[in-house]
């Protein structure tokens, strides 16, 4: 009998996809609609003003649905909430912890502790066998076709690297968009994808209705990389405002994240400041607006449900 992908396998669930957290697009309403079409989901945690929130959030998904889901922290010191989020997600023991931008050593102990598995984010074979000998459950490899915190290497490179020295399973992230591009992935013999940019037009998605229309009336070319808005790179829709901005650093903002004395606070302050930004722009629409999504949108054609793009994702027609 053939195995069973690695999340499948782990998780319990019928499809092995991961419902990628997107910053202030993933919510309560997404992650159980998810669990209900058979895929896993995560939530970043900095989609909530206060730990309590988190904890409420976590425990009215699971009033709703009893199967697996995740919570994404950011692991670096930009993140001054760290401590407090993972010790909700340790008290409330969910399924698994998705780690990002920064080492995840000791979110992976406390994590483990409590009986919580970790995938770690990775752009490159480097990081990752740093989080396998730090005891990580899975790698996520972001890919250069991922939206949000993209990677350099396309997916296929990516893959290829890891497979050759590290034996963690691997969940592809990048540039899955439709039911082709979905088992192709598979066919390379992993544990299986994250998708999220596919899923931002959606009627449970809680953005904007001209966000959603944005991922339809765009496509791949449209996507631009910026370090505009917190620091680290980050793909958007090259809109007029953003074409009018630019993408790049200001030479302030670039020579203050040199500085080693106040770096740490210029990180903490550039990522607040780009996640305002991006928080007007999901829930409201002006000509000012910042966009994050990855070419994936190119085979959004219009709104639907998360049970209808789970179902023409994975139908083996």
């Amino acid at each position: 009998m053939e195995n069973r992908p690695y999340l499948c396998e782990k998780l319990g669930i019928k499809h092995p996809i991961i419902l990628a957290p997107m910053f202030l697009v993933s919510n309560t309403e997404m992650v159980v609609a998810a669990l209900k079409s058979g895929i896993t989901a995560a939530i970043p945690a900095l989609n909530y003003r206060s730990t309590e929130a988190l904890r409420d959030a976590i425990r009215s998904i699971k009033k709703q649905h009893s199967g697996a889901f995740g919570i994404n922290l950011i692991v670096n010191k930009s993140n001054i909430y760290l401590k407090e989020q993972l010790n909700v997600c340790c008290d409330e023991k969910i399924s698994f912890i998705i780690s990002s931008l920064g080492s995840p050593a000791e979110t992976i102990k406390l994590a483990h502790h409590a009986g919580v598995l970790v995938f770690c984010d990775v752009t490159s074979l480097k990081y990752a066998k740093k989080v396998e000998q730090q005891g990580a459950d899975a790698i996520i490899a972001v890919s250069k076709e991922a939206g949000g915190h993209a990677g350099t290497l396309s997916f296929l490179e990516l893959i290829n690297s890891l497979k050759t020295e590290c034996k963690l399973p691997i969940i592809s992230a990048g540039g899955i968009s439709n039911n082709e591009t979905y088992h192709e992935r598979l066919k390379l013999n992993i544990g299986g994808v994250s998708i999220g940019s596919i899923f931002i037009a959606t009627n449970e998605c809680p953005v904007s209705m001209e966000y959603k229309q944005a991922c339809i009336d765009y496509g791949a070319k449209d996507i631009v990389m910026t370090t505009k808005l917190s620091g680290t790179p980050c793909t958007v829709i090259n809109t007029p405002y953003v074409q009018q901005v630019g993408t790049k650093q200001t030479w302030w903002q670039f020579l203050l994240n040199k500085n080693k004395r106040i770096k740490k606070w210029v990180k903490a302050l550039l990522f607040f400041r780009g996640m305002k930004r991006l928080e007007r722009a999901a829930f409201g629409s002006t000509y000012k607006t910042v966009w994050c999504a990855g070419p994936a949108i190119e085979n959004v054609h219009e709104i639907r449900s998360i049970e209808a793009i789970v179902t023409e994702l994975t139908s083996t027609k």
